[in-house]
């Protein structure tokens, strides 16, 4: 079978790159290709754009390079024609990809939905594309499968490929290994995770960094996205010199942490998994009135996945206005000292992982895609 994957961040290439590799060992025959990163280029997919030309995010930034995105979708338009596969599989990034998915059906080619785009947030109205452009939606959150039904729509529902991703890194290191091998002290591990994309690194990163330098008796350690320019962390540190950065250690940095603050996303989840106490932050320009619009246009309660997983508050989520220098400092100090608190975050952990279930979503996924291409070849 020829696969044709999208995938326009950085988690995206993460789960698709597991995805990719299950294919490869259930699909003798397969051939892959696409947009995408280098984890997906590594299980054997033939990267034909990165998604580092692709990740815009906010109104500001698309407009300024609307050029660019169009160029995008003209390449992407051509390089599947020329290859023409037996299924296009997209991966979440719904902006790009329910577009790529009308313009293959167009033409004949089955489609494929791997992690669904956040419709039960916002734009609903998406539901009318899927259900004109999408054979098979392949979900990975469990609430998923009873929202898609109540809009007349059958998913996929094959387990969170997050759980997989955890649970396949190595066993927390002790703590006096750890800080040898990156040259920290030996202070208690303040974790900042501001996000993987260039706008929301640069929003969040100057108020973690603020809020958590109040805290001197820990070690602030920075987890560095791969695809971020080394140069654009050290101007955000450089007023910071006891702040280190460690690039492609997210999981070891939470594994240590006593709290991380971080940037809504995946890795809330992986938080989650990992049982580190968190704050969640989330915050573009327009500060209240964005917040304001948001409540009246979102139609959920929560932002982040151990929230929304749970259906409660679960972990503190500083949006928007709220998330401040002194709002974050409250909660970091609430998650250091308070023990009942403490405890009450752990036992929802333990919901997180009852919720979860299993591992094995990629190779569940894999094989479901496989069959049903099987019966139609």
């Amino acid at each position: 079978m020829k696969y044709y994957f999208i995938a326009g961040e950085a988690s995206g290439d993460l789960h698709a790159s597991n995805l990719i590799a299950e294919i490869v060992k259930q699909d003798a025959d397969a051939r892959l290709r696409g947009f995408g990163g280098e984890r997906m280029e590594r299980a054997g997919m033939q990267l034909t754009r990165h998604y580092r030309e692709m990740a815009f995010m906010g109104f500001l930034p698309v407009l300024m390079n609307l050029r660019t995105i169009q160029k995008n979708f003209k390449t992407c338009e051509e390089d599947l024609l020329n290859f023409q596969p037996d299924v296009l599989v997209l991966v979440d990034y719904p902006g790009f990809n329910l577009r790529m998915a009308e313009f293959a059906k167009k033409h004949g080619i089955r489609v494929f939905y791997y992690i669904s785009p956040k419709i039960w947030i916002w734009k609903k109205h998406r539901i009318k594309k899927i259900k004109a452009f999408v054979d098979e939606m392949f979900t990975i959150l469990p609430f998923e499968t009873d929202f898609y039904k109540g809009l007349g729509y059958e998913v996929n529902y094959v387990g969170n490929p997050v759980l997989d991703e955890v649970m396949s890194k190595p066993s927390k290191a002790d703590f006096e290994t750890f800080v040898k091998k990156h040259d920290l002290s030996g202070k208690p591990v303040l974790a900042l995770l501001p996000g993987s994309r260039l706008q929301e690194i640069k929003s969040l990163l100057p108020r973690m960094l603020e809020a958590a330098s109040a805290f001197t008796h820990c070690q602030l350690v920075v987890s560095a996205a791969p695809n971020i320019d080394r140069s654009i962390y050290d101007e955000l540190l450089a007023g910071y010199p006891e702040a280190c950065l460690l690039y492609n250690q997210s999981y070891e940095i939470m594994q240590q942490a006593k709290v991380a603050v971080l940037a809504s996303g995946t890795v809330s989840l992986e938080a989650g998994i990992l049982r580190c106490p968190q704050v969640v932050l989330y915050r573009m320009d327009g500060g209240a009135l964005f917040y304001w619009l948001g409540k009246y246009l979102v139609k959920i309660t929560w932002v982040s996945l151990v929230n929304l997983i749970l259906r409660r508050m679960a972990v503190k989520e500083l949006l928007q206005h709220q998330c401040s220098v002194k709002n974050i400092r409250a909660e970091v100090e609430r998650l250091l000292t308070d023990e009942d608190y403490q405890r009450q975050v752990q036992r929802s952990y333990d919901e997180l992982h009852q919720h979860l279930g299993q591992p094995g979503a990629s190779q569940r996924a894999a094989a479901m895609m496989i069959q049903k291409l099987n019966k139609i070849s």
